[in-house]
C-alpha cells in the first residue's frame, strides 16, 4: 500500500469525521497474507481467523465501493480479481474460497455454493471511479460465463431463478419454503442491468442488447409474481410460485434494480418510514416488526440492522431521486453506530457486524456468543466511509463523465478535501464567509461541477484547474 493520504472529509459533527477516520485507519488491520496468516500490503481484505482464511463473495463486492475512496491506498479490485482467478471451466465462481488451500468453501444449504451475483455492479462502480475501459474488456469474458452457468444451473421455466436461500448470507431469516428469493432473482437483474451498461461502455452493441433484454424479462416476472399490493411488497415465492407471508430486508432489492413502477415504489418507500415495519429507531431492521419472528435483540436476521443491506436500501432511494430519506435514514443508522463505538455508559465499545433495531447497542444472538463480530469491516465501511462521502455529504463521481454531482439538502459546513481523482486530486468544500454561503474548490484538472441544493438551486459548471469558488446566492 502506498502511503498517500486518504481523503478528508469535513462536517460539522465532528464525530462522524472521527469514526470516518477511524474506519480508515483500523483498515490495515484486516489485510492478511494467507501464506503467512500476518498482516501484510499484499494480502487480501478479509476478517481475520485464526482457524481458517476465507474469502467472501458478497463481503468482496459490496467492500469495493467503499475501497474505491482510499485514494490508491488499497486495491479495491483485489479481492474481486481472486474469484475471477477461480473460475471454472462451465463458468461457475463460487460463493466462499479457502485462502489456504485455495478450493471452494462448501455448505451442504449451498451445495454449489453460488452467491449474490452482483459483480457487473461492483464492476460498473469501479469504471465510474477509474475510468479503466481496459479491464471491462478483460473481465467480460469472465462475467459472460458466469451468467451463463447462472442460466444454466438456476433459471427455471417460468423465467425466475431458484437458488439457495442461504445464498444470501441471511442465514437464518425466517424464509421457510422460499424456492425464487427475491433478493437472488433481483441480484441477477441487477447484474444483467450493469452488463448491459459494461456493453455500452465497449460499444458492444448486440451485448448491450442480450443483457438489457434479460433484465426487462427478468423485471417483468418480479413484479408480476412477486408483488403483493395488499401488503405493498415485494415476497419471497414457493416452489408453486406461491407468495410466502413474511417480510424481510431482501423485498428492497428491487429499488436498487429499478424494477417497481412509481406507485410501487411509494408503496415500498413507506415501509420505511413504518414503524410497525421497517421504521424502526434504528433503520433499517431485517425482518419487518410486525414478524412473529421479529426479535428486537436483532438475534441474526431476525432484526439486527446490517450495514451492506442499509447500504442496499439508501442506493435503492436514490434511484427514486428519495435523497432526502436516504440521507436522514442514514444519518439516524450513523449515530447509532457512533452510539455503539463509544457507549454512553463508559464501557468498551466497538464497530460491529450489527446492531439493535429499537434501541443502542450491537445486535445479540442466544446461540451464539462471538455474535456480532467486532472491527467487521468488511461491511461497516459502507456506512461510515461510502455513505459518509456519497450520503451525508452528497458526492455522485465519475471519471469517464468528468463530473462531480452535490446534492445538499441544506447549507452545512462540509465536504472533501484531496479526493484522488486518477491524477486528479480535488477538494470541495462549502463554508460560511462575510459574503454568504461560498464553495471553495481547487482541483488539478477541468471538470464538471452540478450543484443541487435543497431541490430549488441546480446548477452545471466547468470547473478550470487551480483554485476557485462561487457563492451560491449568485447562482
Amino acid at each position: 500500500m502506498n502511503k498517500k493520504d486518504f481523503p478528508k472529509i469535513h462536517f460539522y459533527d465532528q464525530d462522524f469525521v472521527d469514526i470516518y477516520d477511524k474506519t480508515w485507519n483500523l483498515l490495515s488491520t484486516s489485510w492478511i497474507n494467507p501464506k503467512t496468516n500476518e498482516v501484510s500490503a499484499d494480502g487480501y481484505f478479509i476478517y481475520p481467523n485464526e482457524k481458517q482464511l476465507v474469502i467472501d463473495q458478497y463481503e468482496a463486492i459490496f467492500s469495493s465501493f467503499f475501497l474505491v475512496y482510499s485514494n490508491k491506498n488499497y486495491e479495491p479490485e483485489r479481492n474481486l480479481d481472486y474469484f475471477y482467478s477461480k473460475q471454472e471451466d462451465n463458468g461457475a465462481i463460487r460463493w466462499k474460497y479457502d485462502l489456504k488451500t485455495g478450493e471452494p468453501v462448501t455448505d451442504s444449504t449451498n451445495p454449489m455454493g453460488v452467491g449474490m451475483p452482483l459483480f457487473a455492479w461492483a464492476e460498473f462502480n469501479f469504471y465510474h471511479k477509474s475510468a479503466n475501459k481496459r479491464r471491462i474488456k478483460e473481465i467480460m469474458p469472465m462475467l459472460q460465463k458466469y451468467m451463463t452457468w447462472l442460466d444454466e444451473n438456476f433459471k427455471q421455466e417460468n423465467g425466475l431463478y431458484a437458488a439457495p436461500v442461504t445464498a444470501s448470507e441471511m442465514f437464518n431469516a425466517p424464509r421457510n419454503g422460499t424456492y425464487y428469493a427475491v433478493d437472488f432473482n433481483t441480484a441477477v437483474a441487477i447484474n444483467a442491468l450493469n452488463m448491459s451498461s459494461l456493453g455500452d461502455i465497449l460499444n458492444d452493441k448486440e451485448l448491450s442488447f442480450q443483457y438489457k433484454r434479460a433484465y426487462f424479462s427478468l423485471k417483468t416476472r418480479i413484479n408480476s409474481m412477486m408483488w403483493n399490493p395488499e401488503t405493498g411488497f415485494y415476497h419471497d415465492l414457493d416452489k408453486d410460485a406461491n407468495k410466502l407471508p413474511h417480510k424481510t430486508i431482501a423485498g428492497f432489492w428491487p429499488l436498487l434494480a429499478e424494477i417497481p413502477n412509481a406507485d410501487k415504489a411509494d408503496a415500498l418507500v413507506a415501509h420505511l418510514s413504518n414503524p410497525a415495519t421497517f421504521g424502526t429507531e434504528h433503520p433499517f431492521p431485517t425482518l419487518s416488526a410486525d414478524s412473529m419472528e421479529f426479535r428486537e435483540n436483532g438475534e441474526g436476521f431476525c432484526g439486527s440492522v446490517y450495514p451492506a443491506l442499509n447500504f442496499m436500501v439508501v442506493k435503492g432511494l436514490e434511484k427514486y431521486q428519495r435523497y432526502d430519506l436516504a440521507r436522514e435514514c442514514t444519518i439516524r443508522h450513523l449515530y447509532f453506530v457512533l452510539e455503539a463505538l463509544s457507549p454512553a455508559d463508559g464501557s468498551k465499545g466497538d464497530l460491529y457486524e450489527a446492531y439493535l433495531p429499537c434501541k443502542e447497542g450491537p445486535a445479540t444472538m442466544l446461540s451464539d456468543e462471538n455474535y456480532p463480530r467486532k472491527k467487521y469491516l468488511l461491511t461497516i465501511g459502507l456506512s461510515t466511509i461510502a455513505l459518509m462521502i456519497e450520503n451525508v455529504i452528497g458526492l455522485s463521481i465519475s471519471l469517464p463523465r468528468k463530473t462531480v454531482d452535490w446534492i445538499i439538502p441544506n447549507l452545512e459546513i462540509m465536504g472533501i478535501e484531496k479526493l484522488s481523482l486518477k491524477r486528479n486530486l480535488i477538494t470541495i468544500l462549502s463554508n460560511k464567509s462575510p459574503r454568504g454561503w461560498e464553495i471553495q474548490m481547487e482541483s488539478e484538472k477541468l471538470y464538471y461541477f452540478t450543484i443541487n441544493i435543497l431541490g430549488q438551486k441546480k446548477k452545471t459548471l466547468p470547473i478550470p484547474s487551480g483554485k476557485c469558488s462561487m457563492l451560491i446566492d449568485k447562482l
